[in-house]
């Protein structure tokens, strides 16, 4: 008679590999991105984040994936370091005017974004207050979302990067 508890040789496939990479662990409580860069990403050596990302979106191209990493990947950043340095300025940035909230539960595996919480007060309804989320999407890595009720209606606005943000934070501050 054959062996009916024949051993099985189960391997983890490539997306679960990558779901357990982007999770996020206990960042409720971070104040800030460094406080929120606690998971694998964050803390394995890069190249092997960079290998089973690019591994990973081969099979899957929009998989779920930190703003930095997207664009280490790309070209558009050189390495997390660099990555966690302009998150850290826009940090220090923010942390030192009022009425700006850091909020840790970003996308998976992102380190969080920024709101500005007084942008609420023009508001007649429940909605959004103006936000600030770093991208891949464009050079200067920072995009602003407007105080809005219901679904955003307009594209964010792309800042130019950190001096921009600097120059004009106090009309981001203002916009409805």
């Amino acid at each position: 008679m054959a062996d009916t508890h024949a051993a099985f040789n189960v391997e983890p496939t490539i997306a679960l590999e990558w779901a357990q990479a982007v999770e996020q662990h206990a960042v409720d409580s971070a104040r800030s991105p460094a406080e929120a860069r606690r998971g694998w990403l964050h803390r394995a050596p890069e190249r092997e984040v960079l290998a089973l990302y690019r591994k990973t979106t081969e099979l899957e191209p929009d998989v779920p994936a930190p703003w930095w990493l997207r664009a280490v990947a790309s070209g558009l950043l050189g390495s997390r370091a660099e990555a966690f340095a302009v998150e850290d300025r826009v940090a220090r940035l923010l942390e030192a005017r009022a009425g700006w909230v850091f909020v840790p539960w970003g996308a998976d595996g992102d380190t969080g974004y920024w709101e500005y919480m007084p942008s609420e007060r023009t508001l007649t309804e429940p909605g959004v207050p103006t936000t600030l989320a770093l991208t891949d999407r464009h050079p200067g890595l920072i995009d602003v979302y407007p105080v809005h009720a219901g679904e955003a209606q307009r594209p964010p606005v792309a800042v130019a990067g950190l001096a921009d943000l600097r120059a004009n934070v106090a009309r981001i501050e203002s916009l409805s």
